[in-house]
């Protein structure tokens, strides 16, 4: 039996587009923003679960202009979500870092979302979708690593 044939373009604009729906409607199950922006708590989140990074390193792992950054980090550390503290091996840079305020805001806005996803999984695994769901994680994984560790690769920014 022959593997299916794949339109390469379509499934890239279905999966862009089905990525989008999924990312908005966690975004409505979390908790309200309470003023933040999306882009804010995507930092502060990022800074919670991979640690103290550069400003830099922020700013290119989340897509965005440096300048843009640095008005980001200036919002969560004047409302004490984030410190600065200089980087023991390079002490031009500082090395953000999360504070509990910032740990709780971001522990709090995910619990609706992945109590609701929790939910919507337990749904897809009781229609036996369960193997198609775990491949489809493996599978997102990889696309989300694809090329990070090479720099040649065309289309990366």
């Amino acid at each position: 039996m022959s593997a299916p044939t794949v339109d390469v373009d379509e499934a890239s604009v279905e999966l862009a587009f089905a990525l989008k729906r999924l990312r908005a409607r966690l975004r409505a199950e979390a908790r309200p923003s309470e003023g933040w922006t999306i882009s804010q708590l995507a930092a502060l989140g990022r800074i919670v679960r991979e640690g103290p990074t550069t400003a830099s390193q922020l700013a290119q792992a989340e897509h965005v202009r440096p300048q843009s950054m640095g008005e980001i980090v200036s919002t969560l550390k004047a409302a004490d979500l984030v410190t600065a503290e200089p980087d023991p091996s390079d002490g031009r840079k500082s090395l953000l870092r999360a504070t509990t305020a910032g740990r709780q805001l971001v522990k709090q806005r995910s619990k609706s979302r992945e109590a609701w996803l929790a939910n919507a999984i337990a749904s897809l695994v009781e229609q036996r979708r369960a193997d198609a769901l775990l491949d489809s994680i493996v599978l997102l994984n990889a696309l989300a690593d694809w090329g990070i560790d090479e720099p040649s690769t065309p289309g990366r920014r």
